[in-house]
């Protein structure tokens, strides 16, 4: 691959990368609730994420690099929405949510502990 064919993929990932980062960030900022944050701030960073470890295996071609950036990718992918699903759990049974806004509200015949 030539220098200038991998310049501009990594200007491109990179600049990928920080308009995910934008768009979470403005999303923390402006959505109303728990469970909306929870949804800006999960989405966007894994494909953010997504977006510089690939530049990163672009720019470094190696076996131990790839398999570091799928490791990366993976892991990051299981965990963040595991600790968002967390997150908005504890968010609703502590009623740290507007409840007005829910379209649907599968926990509500439950009763919260």
């Amino acid at each position: 691959m030539s220098d200038l064919v991998r310049d501009i993929l990594t200007g491109a990932l990179v600049l990928v990368s920080a308009v995910m980062c934008l768009a979470a960030g403005v999303g923390l900022i402006r959505f109303p609730d728990v469970l909306s944050r929870l949804h800006a701030a999960t989405k966007p960073q894994i494909f953010g994420l997504m977006a510089v470890t690939l530049d990163v295996a672009v720019n470094n071609l190696t076996l131990a690099t790839v398999t570091l950036v799928v490791a990366i990718v993976l892991f990051q992918a299981l965990t963040a929405p595991m600790a968002a699903h967390l997150v908005g759990r504890a968010a609703y049974t502590s009623e740290h949510l507007r409840s007005d806004i829910l379209i649907i509200d599968e926990l509500s015949g439950r009763g919260r502990h």
